[in-house]
């Protein structure tokens, strides 16, 4: 069996500001849907309940977990629909009578309800919804993983439900229903193929070819070469105007913290700097704030791509921006190689360990996409497989044990600095690698081990729940 996971579905557009606890979510309750309308009881329900278990209780509301659910039980994909359209969808609604927003420790928002208590689930049949239909059960973790969540359609009488769905939100906008036999991740099992970063170099010898070769290869099976690059390159467009957007944007991010964006106020000082004939290397500076830009759009709740998270989402693109913006000869073709090798590292992390946050800890997140930058940057700079792997190796390796504490539940302190910092990091760790000749004493198969392992280890106080680290000193101070 193969250890790839398709760029279709590691890089998906999506909005922000989590993809596990957003686009995860939104993605859940349309199968619901789906679920009601293939067993013919759509036209029967008159409410919807749902409640957050988990990681999910703990910070969806700061993620937007709970507007995410109501717009998708009415209809909207997080690929397609408006981002505008989801804020607000749960949070405008009346509050209803329930104190479960109390009874979990929040605080009720200030925004006015709506006078409207019903949504059109599915896009079409109306049925009563209200702040309050749904719970936060962030003490109670399910077996299945941190992040979960289940669905509960009733009917008129509110006797017994017609239907009761639990899933998992299992990281990088995946789900898992509950009792869902075979892989929770979606791999193609095909020829060529690989379980670990040492078999994918094997393959890389016996056939002469390049780690983007084999993951071309892999796609292959299921879409010819011009399929697999239109893909490529609408992933790369949607990432790069993410960034384009992010550049321009100004004003304070949603949430209550008063984080300002700073994106755009940085790219106006280093124009400033260009057109003043600067003998200054702005390089790095220019890296840095196009991770941010992204992360400030992702917070804001804005059109991002999973990479392989929304809370990482900066890093693969930032990487990949400065590759076209200074790197001489860069390409299009440049950047399809750059995204099918980051696939198959990120594959590697996605099979083998994990890249969710309430799993891992950020360093499953960060750490996974610095890695899949680091190696996909040596790439398309001239590194063969092996000195490729190195540089994912070397990422990696220097975000074990990063913890996942998000201040106030929200994508904001410390993750928009994070992932320009490990941007810097991968574009390091690239260049390290590619002065060697590809052996090192670390494998990047012992580093994946190792950061599974410590996923395992480290307190579920350091995996999104913010109840410690950043998220209580801040507050406290």
């Amino acid at each position: 069996m193969t250890a790839y996971v398709s760029a279709f579905d590691l890089f998906t557009i999506g909005i922000g500001p989590s993809s596990s606890h957003t686009v995860g979510p939104m993605r859940a309750a349309g199968a619901f849907v789906s679920t009601l309308r293939s067993e013919s009881l759509i036209h029967r329900v008159d409410r919807v309940t749902c409640s957050l278990f988990g990681s999910l209780g703990a910070t969806g509301l700061g993620h937007g977990t709970p507007d995410a659910i109501v717009a998708g039980l009415s209809g909207l994909d997080p690929e397609t629909c408006d981002p505008d359209a989801v804020r607000g969808a749960w949070s405008g609604l009346p509050r209803g009578r329930s104190t479960a927003l109390a009874d979990a420790g929040f605080l009720q928002l200030s925004l006015a309800p709506s006078t409207t208590d019903t949504i059109l689930l599915g896009g079409s049949h109306r049925i009563t919804m209200r702040q309050d239909s749904v719970s936060f059960v962030p003490r109670t973790i399910l077996p299945g993983h941190p992040n979960a969540l289940t669905l509960v359609a009733w009917d008129a009488s509110g006797e017994l439900p017609l239907a009761t769905e639990t899933y998992y939100s299992i990281g990088g906008g995946f789900i898992r229903r509950e009792g869902q036999t075979g892989e929770a991740v979606p791999t193609l099992e095909t020829e060529p193929s690989f379980t670990s970063a040492a078999s994918l170099l094997a393959l890389c010898d016996e056939r002469g070819v390049s780690i983007a070769d084999v993951a071309r290869s892999i796609e292959a099976v299921r879409r010819g070469d011009a399929a697999i690059d239109r893909r490529l390159d609408d992933v790369w467009d949607a990432m790069n105007l993410c960034i384009e957007n992010g550049l321009v944007a100004s004003g304070t991010l949603p949430g209550g913290l008063g984080v300002i964006r700073r994106a755009s106020r940085i790219r106006e000082r280093l124009e400033a700097c260009g057109a003043e004939g600067s003998d200054h290397d702005l390089s790095t500076e220019w890296l840095h704030t196009f991770a941010l830009a992204v992360n400030e759009e992702n917070a804001a709740g804005s059109r991002v791509v999973t990479a392989p998270t929304n809370g990482a989402a900066g890093i693969v693109p930032a990487v990949a921006k400065y590759y076209l913006s200074f790197v001489p000869n860069a390409s299009a073709a440049g950047i399809r190689e750059y995204l099918l090798t980051a696939t198959a590292i990120g594959s590697l992390f996605k099979s083998n360990a994990s890249i969710s946050g309430a799993e891992a800890g950020c360093q499953g997140e960060v750490g996974s996409a610095c890695a899949m930058a680091s190696g996909a940057l040596c790439a398309v700079l001239g590194g063969s497989p092996r000195q490729v792997e190195n540089a994912a190796e070397i990422a990696m390796e220097h975000h074990l044990g990063l913890t996942c504490d998000p201040v106030g539940g929200l994508v904001q302190v410390p993750c928009i600095e994070r992932n320009a910092i490990a941007s810097s990091t991968a574009v390091s760790a690239a260049r390290l690698a590619l002065h060697g000749d590809g052996s090192h004493r670390v494998s990047l198969d012992m580093v994946i081990e190792t950061m599974r392992q410590t996923g395992i280890d480290m307190s579920s106080k350091y995996k999104e729940t913010s109840e410690a680290g950043l998220a209580v000193n801040v507050i406290e101070c």
